[in-house]
């Protein structure tokens, strides 16, 4: 085993930027123990201000698994480059989408507990003309669409999105408008 030795600031983010994007980094403490495993000395209290200033969030699984520490990726940093805003937000929808409706000009998007704001920040970063703005809750995001009646089509956009992303799997149920009647 090799001795862990302080690393710069900056080497020390970037490390952690790989461990983080390699996934399943469930705590502060499994952090500590793959950043000793890689030679890198750190206290707690640096660790988590690192983790502060570069933005990582603790993301619920879906269905029952276990929390992991992601980093958003809007944006360039000499760490991560930068990634077009819609291609963030077809990762995103991948990700984080498990339900949406739609109803005249809103649409309701359905996350894992803790991520709507995650993904209405990515919705607000794509620019998407369709969009007028979001409000994220803990599991919800209520998207407002500049036409009175786009919300249905936008909502097909956002399960179409995210079926791509999730190459494979079983798609999304179709959007549904609360204004069609009843059979």
């Amino acid at each position: 085993m090799t001795m862990a030795t302080p690393l710069t600031r900056s080497a020390r983010h970037a490390r952690i930027v790989e461990l983080l994007d390699a996934g399943n980094i469930r705590s502060q403490s499994d952090l500590a123990a793959a950043l000793d495993a890689a030679g890198v000395a750190v206290t707690q209290a640096t660790l988590s201000r690192d983790l502060d200033e570069l933005g990582a969030v603790k993301l619920r699984g879906v269905d029952g698994e276990p929390a992991v520490y992601v980093l958003p990726q809007e944006g360039a940093s000499p760490l991560r480059p930068a990634q077009r805003a819609p291609d963030v937000l077809i990762h995103r929808l991948g990700e984080l989408l498990t339900g949406v409706e739609a109803s005249a000009n809103l649409v309701v998007v359905r996350t894992p507990p803790g991520a709507a704001q995650f993904l209405a920040s990515a919705l607000d970063k794509a620019g998407l003309p369709a969009v007028l703005g979001t409000i994220g809750g803990d599991d919800t995001v209520l998207v407002l669409t500049r036409d009175p009646d786009g919300g249905p089509a936008l909502a097909a956009e956002l399960a179409e999105l995210a079926g791509r992303a999730r190459r494979g799997t079983s798609p999304l149920p179709a959007p549904t408008s609360k204004e069609h009647s009843s059979p």
